[in-house]
């Protein structure tokens, strides 16, 4: 294909997802546009040609990075790894985006008090073998997530129900003995009699920008990707960092103590008697005390808008499975 072939963007089209995806662009720079309205399942970047918006169902998502027809997605990760067969060879999770979170569980009726754990089911299972003549019940949507997760714990003894509705109701309607599903709260299952296995939680997702390894990375798509990552690389940063400034001659403070104390760094190519330090943001306000107690005067703390690095993590990744150059 030719190597000027757009960079293809699939997000969300409707609901909580799509909004919070449509927000996680646009605090990188990168504001999604629909020109004909909310109906049109094509869109842009605004102030960015070369790039198309695709507006796809969660599942369709996967498909279309699965396929190579998007170079990079906004889906759950348990959707990629339970649609995806060896999905680490087929996509890349370059970052996930803090929200679409829930947890991939396997939960048991409340009434097996002795029932704890993976060995608990195991001999749960070969129980019901030998003592009903029947094999142990699984209910659920995430058959290939099962199967893996049940394989890597030992027990083979039992069958997949596949769930097309509720699937936390199978175990009190008698479809099912257990379950595989998805929870946020766990609220659904204990309304429902059920509880997660100690060791039962197959996988913690959350959605996840992904690029597909399938799809025509050809130059010009390399180049738009290198500044969505570099934009999106640039906002992640700036949220996880404060900048603090202090009236105190840099000389007279110990950057490898602060370093090492509060993960403090000083920018480059700055100088003069004010410091002026990088610092996680979770430790902003130790190192702004231990600043004021070393003799500095107005010490202030401030978010910042994007912190643009030589380095990007983000891109580097994508970069080091498809390559940096593209024909």
């Amino acid at each position: 294909m030719s190597s000027e072939q757009p960079l293809v963007i699939a997000v969300p089209s409707k609901g909580r997802l799509q909004e919070n995806a449509s927000a996680f662009f646009a605090r990188a720079g990168l504001p999604l546009t629909q020109a004909r309205g909310l109906r049109d399942y094509r869109g842009a970047v605004a102030g960015l040609p070369g790039i198309e918006v695709l507006f796809l169902s969660a599942a369709e998502i996967v498909t279309q990075l699965a396929s190579g027809a998007a170079h990079l997605g906004v889906t759950g990760e348990d959707l990629v790894r339970e649609s995806i067969p060896n999905a680490d060879a087929s996509v890349e999770l370059i970052t996930g985006l803090g929200f679409g979170g829930a947890n991939v569980v396997v939960a048991v009726p409340q009434a097996w008090i002795d029932v704890r754990d993976m060995d608990d089911l195991d001999e749960v299972a070969g129980e019901m073998r030998a003592r009903q003549g029947r094999r142990m019940r699984v209910a659920t949507k995430y058959m290939n997530l099962t199967r893996l997760f049940f394989a890597e714990h030992g027990v083979a003894d039992y069958r997949i129900v596949e769930s097309l509705g509720a699937t936390e109701g199978t175990p009190a309607s008698g479809a099912a003995d257990l379950i595989v599903d998805i929870t946020t709260t766990g609220a659904t299952l204990a309304a429902n009699g059920l509880k997660v296995l100690d060791d039962g939680v197959i996988l913690r997702s959350e959605a996840n920008l992904v690029a597909s390894l399938a799809a025509p990375w050809g130059s010009a798509a390399r180049a738009s990707v290198a500044t969505v990552l570099s934009r999106i690389a640039a906002e992640e940063a700036a949220r996880t960092t404060r900048e603090i400034r202090a009236g105190i001659d840099p000389a007279l403070v110990d950057l490898a103590d602060l370093q090492t104390r509060y993960g403090a760094t000083r920018p480059a190519g700055r100088a003069g008697g004010e410091l002026v330090l990088h610092c996680p943001a979770a430790r902003a306000f130790e190192l702004a005390a231990a600043l004021v107690d070393g003799g500095a005067q107005d010490v202030t703390v401030r978010a910042l808008d994007y912190v643009f690095r030589t380095v990007n993590p983000l891109a580097d990744r994508l970069f080091a499975r498809i390559g940096r150059y593209g024909s």
